[in-house]
């Protein structure tokens, strides 16, 4: 069964770890019959009134559990994940948390977290999109199930954000095989007017930061052509703006 975990306001300006980071850190504490499938990135809108730390961006940790013929008991990873925010929030943050899976109904959080890209939105909607998928404020003003909530929902949408741990995508170098990234689940799409199709040899370079976007429910990096079998990634790394 597929489980959503979100994490969202755990850090503080000046913080030496940022939400994603701690999301990621989260992974090595998965129980052992729990695959991690990929770490996502989500943005919500920026905008005057809505309080942020530098980008406003929220983490959902997604994984595979066994699950059998019933629901799998997920109060250990919920207890588990709980106790590690509490542990590396910082202080003066409003750390929320949320946890969903494939068999609860997603409608409402897709709904919400779509319009967290556009919209300012507040805890009480983010509550009553949740229904009955577990929804807990953490911290200071709870704030975070806002975030929490959306990245749930966008995740579940599968048509945004952007992978910040999958398949050890963080091991590859500079310049990495097209074939090499589609073997380890991520296709390469050519972002170019003519759009041609990479081919497995071809070499992709990746400046230093290599992060898939989710589109249709899956890790695909965009690249534009820098010469014959040769491509570069369409995105890099922006420096953080603190708020």
């Amino acid at each position: 069964m597929r489980v959503y975990l979100s994490i969202d306001d755990t850090d503080i300006a000046g913080a030496p770890m940022g939400t994603g980071r701690l999301a990621r850190m989260f992974t090595e504490l998965l129980p052992e019959d729990h695959r991690l499938w990929g770490v996502l990135r989500h943005q919500q809108l920026v905008a005057e009134g809505i309080p942020y730390t530098s980008q406003n961006s929220s983490a959902c940790i997604v994984l595979d559990v066994p699950n059998g013929a019933s629901r799998p008991d997920l109060n250990p990873l919920l207890e588990t994940a709980v106790e590690h925010v509490q542990r590396h929030a910082s202080q003066g943050s409003d750390p929320g948390v949320c946890l969903a899976t494939e068999a609860d109904d997603m409608g409402p959080l897709i709904a919400f977290g779509t319009a967290c890209t556009t919209e300012r939105k507040t805890q009480a909607e983010a509550i009553q999109a949740a229904g009955h998928v577990t929804l807990l404020g953490l911290g200071g003003t709870n704030d975070g199930i806002i975030g929490a909530a959306a990245a749930v929902g966008l995740t579940a949408f599968g048509w945004c954000g952007r992978f910040i741990e999958f398949n050890g995508l963080r091991q590859f170098g500079d310049t990495v095989t097209v074939s090499d990234l589609e073997a380890s689940g991520i296709r390469v799409l050519s972002m170019d007017r003519n759009a041609t199709v990479p081919a497995p040899g071809d070499a992709v370079h990746t400046r230093g930061w290599l992060r898939p976007q989710l589109w249709s429910g899956g890790p695909v990096l965009p690249v534009k052509n820098d010469g014959p079998g040769v491509w570069t990634t369409a995105h890099t790394k922006n420096k953080k703006k603190p708020h």
